[in-house]
């Protein structure tokens, strides 16, 4: 086994390397990001993913801007064009928000070192939501053997050992024999298949790959004890806004009767948002979907609809964990505690 925990990048106070996930499993290559384009374009394409991981690599990107350009017009031209990247994970907004704000308030003559510090305190701060998520979930999980999760929640989409699936390992490492993982496939890009898969082979947990529309069938004959997923955003009433397939497993968990459980920072949180019904819903291109494995078929012409998300409601979400405590039940009381 190798390393058990993948990085999925490097900063050095002055560079920052990012692992590209659009080229796992098959290759590990690392790309080199000097400022807000280049950043903007990784995060587009889905080298960098993984709403935590995301607000980190903006922050970043949005650091190097003003280092390479310092001033305020470097300032707002990179943090107009990274803020723009992608539109549902409110922690992109939520990071380079957080540096902009840092730098205006310093002033031109200290904006470069400020970007870095605010930058790299993000990224420390989400270092330790994980571990604290990991720790809060598995408490709270305790018993459940059998999991099924969807996307990719782990190292490569977040700071640590990620969110929800930094909680299947703080389960499996308290387990006495472990835990069981099922692991959705997740469509159109496959981020279960390639790299959640490759995260738990790595780790040494037992894990079986499920084919997304075989879910629901499992968690009927009881071979999932609870459901685990992240998210991109939650809005002020409990909303969970992830992967576009979570809604249909959370139906899944309730109509079986197992939790179906959140996972992620409270920088995810955003009480700007009100309801699920105010979250953006980021469409894809529909080549995404005309594409198996990657290589085209026969489909040219057909429409396409690819949201990369859906929404599930609070009521369907048997409990919120995050490093500052758990919602359960989830509704806009105990999410507003949470950014208290």
């Amino acid at each position: 086994m190798t390393d058990p925990r993948p990085v999925a990048l490097r900063w050095d106070g002055r560079a920052l390397r990012v692992l590209d996930q659009t080229a796992l499993p098959a290759a590990e290559r690392w790309l080199t990001l000097t400022g807000a384009a280049d950043t903007a374009a990784a995060i587009r394409r889905l080298s960098v993913r993984g709403a935590p991981l995301i607000g980190i690599v903006a922050a970043y990107g949005l650091a190097l801007e003003v280092a390479a350009q310092p001033g305020l017009g470097a300032l707002e031209r990179g943090w107009e064009e990274l803020r723009a990247a992608r539109p549902t994970a409110v922690n992109l907004a939520w990071a380079v928000d957080r540096v902009r704000d840092a730098c205006l308030a310093a002033g031109p003559a200290t904006i470069a070192g400020v970007a870095r510090g605010t930058a790299q305190a993000i990224h420390a701060e989400e270092d330790a939501a994980s571990a604290a998520i990991a720790a809060a979930g598995a408490e709270r999980l305790a018993g459940a053997r059998r999991f099924l999760t969807i996307c990719n929640t782990g190292a490569l989409a977040a700071g640590g050992e990620g969110t929800a699936l930094a909680v299947i390992r703080e389960a499996h490492r308290r387990a006495d024999g472990g835990v069981h993982v099922l692991a959705c496939e997740t469509r159109p890009l496959l981020q279960g298949a390639r790299l959640t898969v490759w995260e738990l082979e790595r780790a040494g947990i037992p894990h079986a790959l499920v084919a997304d529309g075989a879910a629901a069938g499992l968690i009927a004959r009881g071979e999932v004890d609870a459901v685990l997923a992240g998210c991109d955003r939650v809005s002020a009433d409990g909303a969970v806004a992830n992967k576009v397939g979570t809604y249909g497993l959370a139906l899944a968990a309730a109509a079986a009767g197992i939790p179906f459980v959140v996972a992620g920072p409270t920088s995810t949180v955003d009480l700007g948002t009100p309801t699920g019904a105010d979250i953006a819903i980021e469409e894809r291109d529909g080549d995404e979907v005309r594409a198996v494995l990657g290589t085209p078929v026969t489909l040219a012409g057909t429409p396409v609809r690819n949201p990369a998300f859906d929404v599930t409601p609070p009521a369907l979400v048997t409990a919120l964990v995050t490093e500052r405590g758990i919602a359960e039940p989830v509704d806009a009381a105990a999410v507003a505690a949470l950014k208290a």
